[in-house]
């Protein structure tokens, strides 16, 4: 896909979220929220262990899986201070018109992390030719089977943060509105805060060469935090224990969209 319209899309699917909130403002936005949230934790979960998880273990030892749990643990940490913006939860604690700058802060440093490896989705076929070199020579014969599979999967990573960033912006501008912040105001943050995505990938394109950065550790550290926010949806998309039918239905299309488009 072309960088510049993955990263244009990066930046629409957080702006979607807040003109939701800004012009459909009789709607009731808390159950889109939720809708949209169980529709990507649906979908993040199924490429996650359907492609992410595999091909990492696939190109890497086990010692991987110590950044997959660092992922998971360093959204736990960003959740501290973002309140779990990331899964729906909006909670004004002033109306004094002031960035709340933990929250903001936290939402963009998960962004960055997130948009690094998305780089590899616009040179997919570079960054796996390196990667291959890591396979055992046993499986030499399977090399075109791996390259296709690792492409679909990373291509899902642009879906899934996409997917996710709308109920994310949704939250965000409610948020922003509700402390007291002008629309004007309030636009101008959600833009700066929808940039944060590009500017991973540019960190991904300009600086990780420089630094040998490695994009599947990055992308592990993604896998980890994408196995939070899908779980956390999950499990706070039930009431009483139970599903409600709508969110079921929308977390099971979230599944099959995972399964028909990576």
């Amino acid at each position: 896909m072309n960088e510049i319209i993955g990263v244009l899309l990066l930046i629409a699917s957080v702006l979607v979220g807040g003109a939701i909130v800004a012009f459909l403002q009789n709607i009731n936005k808390g159950n889109i929220i939720k809708l949209l949230l169980s529709l990507s934790g649906g979908f993040l979960v199924a490429i996650t262990f359907i492609h992410f998880i595999p091909e990492i273990y696939l190109h890497n030892d086990h010692n991987i899986g110590y950044y997959i749990l660092l992922g998971f643990m360093v959204q736990l940490f960003l959740e501290y201070f973002s309140g779990g913006i990331e899964h729906g939860h909006i909670h004004a604690k002033s109306t004094t018109g002031a960035i709340p700058w933990s929250l903001f802060i936290s939402l963009s440093v998960h962004s960055i992390i997130e948009g690094i490896p998305l780089e590899a989705q616009f040179h997919a076929e570079e960054w796996l030719n390196d990667s291959i070199h890591h396979v055992h020579d046993s499986v030499g014969h399977h090399h075109h089977h791996h390259h296709h599979s690792a492409s679909t999967g990373i291509k899902g990573l642009l879906l899934g943060v996409i997917l996710h960033n709308i109920p994310v912006g949704i939250a965000l501008m409610t948020l922003l509105l509700a402390s007291g912040f002008t629309k004007l105001k309030a636009w101008i943050t959600l833009l700066i805060f929808s940039l944060m995505g590009p500017l991973g990938v540019l960190f991904g394109h300009f600086g990780a060469a420089k630094i040998g950065l490695n994009f599947e550790l990055i992308l592990a550290v993604v896998v980890g935090m994408f196995l939070h926010i899908s779980t956390t949806i999950i499990f706070e998309s039930s009431e009483n224990h139970k599903f409600n039918a709508v969110k079921l239905v929308s977390l099971i299309l979230g599944v099959l969209l995972a399964l028909v488009t990576v």
